[in-house]
């Protein structure tokens, strides 16, 4: 089987716009992801995140910095500001390296995330 970059989705909400809150926010997402589509961070080509607007304390990128994806190419941005969307979300999509196929891969809705995809919900499997 031949390596593809693969596109996985992931999205999560955060309690408070609070530097500490994403971060932790981001590291959980991104560990569930990695954990649910047995990457790691050298399998990774990019990174974009978005928040909605009302989370600007801090960038969500530097939580994978921390997790050690420096070498990893990391974005981020606001999402669209759509009325009635659902606040305090932070999303991201990976660009993955993997032999997996499209249907094989696991894309990760967290906390109040869960309704934006109801049928890709996900509790995290205790470590």
């Amino acid at each position: 089987m031949s390596m593809r970059c693969r596109g996985i989705r992931g999205a999560t909400t955060v309690q408070a716009n609070a530097p500490e809150a994403i971060l932790e926010a981001t590291t959980e997402l991104l560990t569930e992801l990695m954990r649910a589509n047995g990457f790691q961070a050298g399998d990774v080509a990019s990174a974009f995140f978005t928040t909605t607007r009302d989370l600007n304390a801090e960038f969500p990128a530097v939580a994978a910095n921390r997790m050690g994806w420096a070498d990893v190419a990391l974005l981020c941005g606001h999402e669209m500001d759509v009325p009635g969307s659902l606040a305090m979300c932070l999303r991201v999509l990976l660009h993955v390296n993997t032999e997996k196929q499209q249907r094989e891969l696991n894309h990760i809705y967290l906390r109040g995330a869960t309704v934006l995809r109801p049928d890709r919900s996900h509790t995290p499997e205790a470590s």
